[in-house]
Parts: C-alpha cells; structure tokens; sequence
C-alpha cells in the first residue's frame, strides 16, 4: 500500500491496509456466484455519495451468475472463471488474482461466492480478504443454506456475519454481526429475506471501517477504534 494517513503503524502491520484519504477510495474486487445482491449494495451505497470505496472489478465462478451482468450495467469490469477452463483449482484462483491485481484491488470481497479459495489466494490477500456469510457465526458454517438450516434448526435468533477469510472454513476474525430476531409469523422464506436486507447494511459498514483504518486484530479478536482515536 502506498497511502499515507493518521494510523498507528500496529494497525497498519495487521491488515495490510491503511486509511483511505477523504479525496480518494479503496478500491474493491467482488467475488459472486450468484444474484450479486450484496454487490448491488456496494456499487449503491457508492452512488449515494460518502462511502469510502468503489468496487472496480468482479469475477465469478459462473459465466451465467446474474452478478456480472450487475458489474457490467454499472460499468465494472466483470469477468468468469468457470474450473472447466483450468487445470486445477490453484491454477482458477492465479487466473482470478491476475485478474484482481490488472485493475487494482486492495480488498476482496466474497458476496454469495460458492467456492473455496485456494491457499496461494488467501496467502496473497491476507488480511484483505473480507466474507459475509446469512448467520451468526459461528453458528451454521460452512453451509450456503445457513439461513433455512437456521429456521429448521428452531433458532430464536439469526443474522448475517462479515468476517476476514482465513484458512479456516467461515472461521476468520468476526468483523460485524447484525441479529435477526425470528417473528412467529416467518416462512424460511421471510426469514432468509430479513436476514439479507441486513447483510445490505452489514457488508457496507464493515467495509467503511476498513477504509477508515478503524480495525485492529488482537489474536482472533477484531477491536473497532472510535473515529476519535484516528
């Protein structure tokens, strides 16, 4: 990274990543495979004004994922990557990060991505690579059905979680939880809807607190700084 801004360097050293200045944006690489609703949310919250990052590239796994034709409406470079091109995984993921690195990501988001990234990707992205995964981890990890499996399962509460990705499956450093309180009145249905309209604040947030330079990892735990200490 090459900006400069008011954080300690501790912080610095723990994410990778420093402030964005108020005259500039972190720049954001989405990866989809589905409806790309988490990324409409991103690529909205920028067009309101005010929000510290702009997403500049997507890939997917699925060259029909209704999320790139979301990138592309908006003037995102979008991209697929279906394993039938590759020889292996690792060799998907270098195509991919090739992809990423030619326009200039600084954080990774996976927004409904349904593959698993191989080690050189998370190795290459650590601490810059952010999840957001329909409950409250750890909670239902490691399944894409996490909200109904949440509704069967007879929870009083769910939610959405966004979290750094690490090695372990849905077990990187929890950045935000946003609870769901199920209403008796609920489908799975319902109750998946709810819980994704929180994820559309969730994502947006704890990408405002990366920008900002308001994280710090201590061990597994993720502290947030008051904008008062920067």
């Amino acid at each position: 990274m090459t900006r400069t801004g008011g954080i300690t360097a501790e912080i610095d050293e723990a994410l990778g990543i420093q402030p964005v200045p108020p005259t500039a944006c972190l720049r954001l690489g989405v990866l989809a495979s589905g409806r790309g609703s988490n990324l409409q949310a991103l690529l909205d919250s920028r067009a309101g004004g005010q929000f510290p990052a702009q997403v500049v590239a997507v890939a997917s796994n699925r060259p029909n994922a209704p999320a790139l034709e979301r990138a592309r409406r908006a003037g995102v470079p979008a991209e697929a990557f279906p394993q039938t091109r590759y020889a292996s995984l690792a060799d998907r993921d270098a195509a991919v990060q090739a992809f990423l690195e030619a326009h200039g990501v600084e954080l990774v988001v996976l927004a409904g991505y349904d593959r698993v990234l191989a080690p050189g990707m998370l190795a290459a992205y650590r601490n810059r690579l952010i999840n957001i995964h329909p409950s409250l981890l750890p909670a239902f990890a490691g399944t894409l059905q996490a909200q109904a499996a949440a509704f069967e399962h007879g929870v009083k509460v769910s939610g959405c979680t966004v979290h750094f990705v690490d090695e372990q499956l849905d077990g990187g450093p929890i950045i935000l939880q946003r609870a769901v309180a199920l209403d008796e009145a609920d489908t799975a249905e319902s109750f998946a809807a709810r819980i994704l309209a929180e994820e559309h604040q969730a994502l947006p947030d704890a990408i405002r607190l990366i920008a900002e330079g308001r994280l710090r990892l201590v061990g597994r735990r993720c502290r947030i700084l008051p904008p008062s200490r920067l």
